[in-house]
């Protein structure tokens, strides 16, 4: 099967990839075919190990010698008023992930640029008030607003996308704010939750479900059974939510709401209807 011009891959194998592992060999074929290219944008996330969100529609580097901004079939060619440097690991070039945030940060619906930062904060030790202040002292002000908003909010204390966008759910739901990754010391043993509300003993839980898969798999689940049975007997009402109830908002709302949690001030509905729809991918 051709991925682009005179690169070509087997379909079997291709037809077993995720959307977001699809992109990323598009990305490969292109470094391949131009080995000059500098990506940026979800290109770079890619490359880089940080989140993408389905199968991005376009390929994306950046050129800083030119003038404006381009696209060209499915290749978008961004410039900048403002120089940049280059990253280049196993001979593939990227701009710096600070700039990678940024620029995501500006482009992507919230939750998801959110959930890019805060993997960048994770995995490369970034601070959202660095990056607040290298994104603004940019010339670009396109998605400033939207920056500010992500970027003051990023923390290493969300594990997965999927945390990420939750915190982004619960609080435009108008639920109180949780406090993350909290310790819970019960007969000896320490449990630790995604999110936690002490004051209404409600605990809530973003559950990714590939540690349940594979060899293991049964004792993960004797594991989660035991801790949850812990969690309880102490007092603790659980919520538990996938990535499809994250991103379709009802699922973590019902799940909150039946675990006894109540909103604090109105659901910013308009805000919502962002989470789950996210027009850069296919």
């Amino acid at each position: 099967m051709r991925v682009r011009p005179g690169v070509y891959t087997a379909r079997v194998r291709w037809e077993g990839l995720s959307p977001w592992e699809r992109y990323l060999v598009r990305v490969h074929a292109f470094a391949t075919a131009r080995r000059d290219a500098v990506f940026s944008h979800e290109s770079a996330a890619a490359l880089l190990g940080l989140p993408t969100f389905g199968h991005p529609r376009l390929i994306h580097i950046f050129d800083g010698r030119r003038a404006r901004s381009a696209k060209y079939g499915d290749v978008a060619v961004h410039t900048s008023a403002d120089r940049r440097a280059t990253l280049e690991t196993a001979g593939i070039r990227t701009t710096p992930v600070e700039d990678v945030v940024v620029d995501l940060a500006r482009a992507l619906p919230p939750a998801l640029g959110l959930a890019v930062a805060d993997a960048a904060s994770r995995s490369f030790g970034l601070f959202g008030v660095d990056l607040l202040e290298r994104g603004s002292v940019q010339r670009n002000t396109f998605g400033l607003r939207r920056m500010e908003w992500v970027l003051n909010r990023a923390t290493p204390l969300s594990e997965s996308p999927a945390e990420s966008i939750s915190r982004v759910v619960i609080e435009w739901c108008g639920f109180p704010n949780p406090a993350l990754q909290t310790e819970h010391e019960i007969d000896g043993r320490v449990y630790r939750s995604d999110f936690c509300w002490p004051e209404r003993k409600v605990i809530g839980e973003s559950d990714g479900w590939v540690k349940y898969q594979g060899d293991g798999a049964g004792e993960a689940l004797r594991a989660e059974k035991r801790r949850e049975d812990a969690l309880r007997r102490a007092g603790w009402r659980i919520a538990r939510w996938d990535y499809a109830g994250a991103t379709g908002v009802e699922g973590l709302r019902s799940a909150l709401l039946a675990a006894g949690l109540t909103p604090v001030r109105r659901a910013e509905a308009a805000a919502l209807t962002s989470v789950g729809h996210n027009p850069r991918s296919l």
